[in-house]
């Protein structure tokens, strides 16, 4: 039996989830298709546009995307204080940008005065707005039935494009969180279609690195502060922008330079190592460097709806009211054993 996703998000356990969305059979999302002698390339940019307009709508950033050939990987972070605290009128402005408002709502936004009653309407439209805005399942509802009406548009049918619902998968720590990004930027690399992140289309990190690139010695030097961060994604706010801003907690630096060696270092035929220059930051968040490696190799068998220390799972299942969660032995290879 299917369980609801209210069952499987904990916002006050952790704001961070992964989430994959499949083709049904052999539909193509992206890419070639041998057969037909297709193309679908293009789609991919519907995909990442429509990435960027939805984290300007909801309460929800992209912490990092990869949009592959049948399926696609997005890591957001719900910011459900963000939604808390806007105004009735940012709410009715955020939601309108997507749907059409109702006929009351129209009306205040007309300047029309409401009854009390009416009024309350208005009022219990945009709490119900409020809550959608910061709602994994509204999110990802608008990211996949754009795309596939367009797709089935353009192919002339109609009918079921996605296998089904996403998947959500809860990173409940820093350590999970890194694990997860890397993972989903080196997907390409890890299909073969891209030898290194930056060759690696249509990924968060290919879109973070040309970005640098295009930004680097534009750093204000007298604050101190960085470029801005691509369009859509969450910025890095560790290291040198530690404590300037809410965003992920490592240091773009550290993360660029990590993901890149990893890119290169996962081939089925060559175990790999941790160059001791690229080891801190693994070992800052309890990190076991040869699990990790092999986490990049084999991450989609390894993690099921949960990716965490045991004690973080313990918790997070609890928090749903469950006794426990299916997970592997890999969160226990992953981490080291805390200190007594």
């Amino acid at each position: 039996m299917t369980t609801p996703r209210k069952s499987q998000i904990c916002l006050e356990e952790t704001p961070y989830y992964h989430c994959v969305s499949r083709c049904v059979r052999r539909a193509f999302l992206c890419g070639e298709d041998t057969l037909s002698g297709r193309s679908y390339e293009h789609r991919r940019d519907w995909v990442v546009e429509r990435l960027k307009q939805l984290s300007a709508v909801f309460s929800i950033d992209i912490c990092a995307y990869a949009v592959l050939h049948n399926h696609t990987h997005t890591v957001v972070r719900i910011d459900k204080p963000r939604a808390l605290a806007w105004t009735d009128e940012a709410v009715i402005a955020h939601w309108t940008a997507l749907y059409k408002p109702t006929p009351l709502v129209a009306r205040r936004l007309a300047g029309i005065k409401l009854t009390a009653a009416e009024q309350t309407v208005v009022s219990n439209d945009i709490e119900k707005w409020r809550h959608r805005l910061y709602d994994i399942s509204w999110f990802m509802r608008n990211l996949n039935e754009t795309i596939a009406r367009r797709a089935n548009a353009e192919d002339g049918c109609t009918g079921r494009f996605w296998e089904g619902r996403f998947k959500s998968q809860a990173l409940l720590d820093e350590a999970a969180l890194l694990t997860c990004m890397s993972y989903v930027d080196l997907n390409p690399v890890r299909a073969g279609i891209a030898t290194t992140p930056e060759t690696s289309d249509y990924t968060s990190i290919q879109q973070r690195i040309e970005h640098f690139h295009r930004t680097k010695g534009q750093t204000d030097h007298t604050t101190g502060e960085m470029p801005p961060t691509p369009t859509g994604l969450l910025p890095f706010t560790g290291g040198e922008c530690i404590d300037k801003e809410q965003g992920l907690p490592f240091s773009l630096a550290d993360y660029l330079q990590l993901t890149d060696w990893a890119g290169r270092a996962i081939r089925h035929d060559k175990a790999g190592a941790i160059p001791a220059h690229l080891a801190p930051i693994l070992e800052r968040l309890n990190i076991e460097p040869d699990a990790w490696l092999d986490t990049m190799r084999d991450y989609g068998r390894r993690y099921y709806r949960v990716v965490g220390t045991r004690e973080a799972i313990k918790q997070y299942s609890q928090a749903l009211g469950r006794k426990w969660l299916c997970v592997t032995g890999a969160s226990l290879q992953l981490y080291r054993y805390a200190p007594c």
